[in-house]
């Protein structure tokens, strides 16, 4: 099946889009945006604004589109930004965590700030599919993680990780990663490289010549991915940085930063040969587009193996680099992602206003 390069997913009716306005209803979020006539701006559907009457709008699929029809971004709901760029407490609370990285938080902490815990921890949620005290106990982990990563010993990455105790620092590890900080070696055959992105901490697993795993680490899967990974390596997994590790980090970086969509990293699938049809027709899927599992059946020519396909894309253990995130429902609407639905949502936004940049 060949597909127009411009084509966008069919979104579902006005109607159903409109009814998603009315109930603030995120499925739709950043996959669509309404263009109110009476008022000249368009707005996220889950902007919290009066809602317009349902003969003043319609929907776009795109930010470019908006404002090309000579709409401007609504100054509540800040469509051309990032949802959780709207939040105060957000911001700020993020950017305290990047000035102390090795902070052990408390809630006492966050209440000291003036702000509401039970706020703030929907608003985490929401956002990042996380609390605000995971997410920092998360960055410290990483620092432990990058102290290993250069030779340090398990007792200093405890130490860099501000945990209290060696079993503490022992546990968590073991939690995110699937295996005691001991287990990763240095001369390791395949190695671990911890990766900060915009949207989240990364792990890559490679060899010297390819790339084996990329995943958020926040993904529950993920320690269940890496105890297989590490069983089936010959010596196990080690932890340090190869090529192929180092050119992900680059082409993520220009991905974030809406440079570019295109990745030339080496990639070593680990599947069955229907699983590897499914992932190379995801790799053809342009950035700023997206597809039904339907549409991914039909292009391998196997119709009917819609559930197969489903079952292909949510195995997919090289994210963004195959875009499993660009498979929608057949009705528009976001579904499952491993990495959760706040994060799918801004992987498309993010291809999208590249998209239309390029265009430009």
């Amino acid at each position: 099946m060949e597909y127009n390069s411009d084509m966008l997913f069919d979104l579902p009716s006005d109607d159903v889009l409109y009814d998603a306005l009315v109930a603030r209803d995120d499925r739709y979020d950043g996959q669509a945006f309404v263009c109110v006539h009476s008022t000249g701006i368009f707005c996220r559907l889950t902007c919290p604004a009066r809602k317009p009457l349902r003969e003043n709008c319609t929907f776009r699929p795109t930010v470019g589109e908006c404002m090309e029809a000579g709409f401007r971004p609504c100054k509540r709901c800040h469509p051309v930004k990032a949802a959780a760029q709207n939040e105060p407490a957000i911001i700020d609370l993020l950017a305290r965590l990047d000035a102390q990285p090795q902070r052990r938080w408390s809630e006492q902490d966050v209440a000291d700030l003036g702000y509401d815990l039970s706020t703030v921890r929907r608003a985490f949620k929401r956002h990042f599919g996380m609390t605000f005290l995971e997410m920092a106990r998360q960055r410290r982990l990483r620092e432990g993680f990058e102290t290993l990563a250069v030779g340090g010993s398990v007792m200093t990455a405890q130490l860099d990780a501000s945990f209290e105790s060696p079993s503490a620092f022992r546990a968590a590890f073991a939690k995110l990663l699937g295996c005691a900080p001991a287990d990763l070696k240095s001369d390791g055959a395949m190695r671990a490289t911890w990766i900060p992105t915009a949207l989240g901490d990364m792990i890559a697993i490679s060899s010297a010549s390819h790339l084996h795993l990329l995943e958020f680490v926040d993904r529950k899967g993920l320690p269940a991915e890496l105890r297989k990974m590490q069983a089936n390596t010959p010596g196990g997994l080690g932890i340090g940085r190869f090529a192929p590790a180092e050119q992900a980090e680059a082409e993520l970086a220009d991905y974030f930063a809406a440079k570019s969509a295109r990745f030339e990293t080496p990639l070593f699938m680990h599947g069955t040969d229907f699983f590897k049809r499914v992932w190379t027709a995801l790799q053809t899927i342009p950035a700023g587009e997206t597809r039904s599992y339907g549409d991914i059946a039909r292009q391998i020519g196997q119709p009917t193996a819609v559930r197969a396909v489903a079952r292909a894309n949510g195995s997919n253990q090289i994210a963004l680099m195959i875009p499993c995130h660009r498979v929608i429902g057949a009705d528009g609407s976001l579904t499952g992602y491993a990495g959760g639905l706040w994060r799918k949502q801004r992987l498309i936004e993010i291809e999208r206003a590249l998209k239309t940049k390029t265009a430009a």
